[in-house]
């Protein structure tokens, strides 16, 4: 079972006692987290990266990715803590200390930040206020942001380029972006906006493209997917239709038949 503690709104404890499979996230704003112990494995289209006991990482807002969550080696639950930076609190920062919008950012999406002691030190300031999570007001909150910025900025000269650069997603090709990621589970919205599209401009350029709805073009995309990992792949469909972004087995299982005439656990 997973626990999950809001300390504040923009500071998060989650705990758990079994292994998570494979889920779909996304940040809409930078993160900064630790791993208390367990392992989490995110993986992206940039490749894998694996957060174990201790683990320090800053994550890029805007981001795709999957992600799954396993025990300790000798059961200790999966738990974490998480602070995410809103763009309102990095203006802030920006203007307090006269910080230009920096140039786009082009570097790693995930940045290891694991064995910098300070950083450290920050995260176990924070631990007391799991077990008392009304202490941690918005002000401290506040002053809790602000301090891991700052402790950012001592940590790499380009992490100033990470976090202020404020520009959001450009105009990118629709359909190249759509067969990169299709098989995450988000919303059409979304999906949108990492096109750098409102949702009628993206429903309107992706008909003219693939001459269909968003809608129907990913559910045969994925069945199509699935197939393949099934027939070709041998892998199983209750590994599969998370893997290829259906929420639930039912819901596959009824899709596939109606495509392909056979029920999955058939091929």
């Amino acid at each position: 079972m997973e626990n999950i503690i809001q300390l504040q709104q923009n500071i998060i404890y989650s705990c758990s006692d079994e292994k998570i499979k494979s889920t779909e996230h996304y940040f809409p704003e930078h993160a900064l987290g630790i791993m208390l112990s367990g392992e989490s494995q995110y993986f992206t289209n940039d490749g894998t990266f694996v957060m174990e006991e201790g683990a320090i990482c800053l994550m890029r807002r805007n981001q795709l990715f999957k992600k799954m969550k396993t025990l300790g080696s000798n059961g200790e639950p999966i738990a974490l803590i998480s602070l995410f930076f809103d763009q309102n609190i990095l203006h802030e920062y920006a203007t307090e200390n006269n910080i230009a919008t920096q140039n786009a950012y082009k570097g790693a999406p995930m940045i290891n930040l694991s064995g910098n002691v300070f950083l450290k030190a920050f995260f176990d300031s924070l631990l007391p206020y799991i077990d008392d999570p009304k202490k941690l007001t918005a002000k401290i909150a506040r002053l809790k942001s602000m301090e891991a910025i700052e402790l950012l900025l001592q940590a790499d000269d380009f992490i100033l380029n990470f976090l202020f650069d404020f520009q959001e997603p450009y105009k990118i090709d629709i359909e190249a972006y759509m067969n990169l990621h299709f098989q995450y589970n988000i919303p059409i919205a979304s999906f949108a906006k990492f096109t750098g599209r409102s949702l009628s401009s993206f429903k309107r350029d992706f008909t003219k493209i693939f001459e269909t709805t968003p809608e129907k073009w990913l559910q045969q995309k994925r069945l199509e997917q699935a197939y393949f990992l099934i027939s070709k792949k041998k892998q199983r469909p209750s590994d599969v239709y998370l893997e290829v972004g259906f929420e639930n087995l039912s819901h596959f299982s009824i899709s596939f038949k109606k495509k392909y005439g056979v029920n999955p656990s058939e091929l």
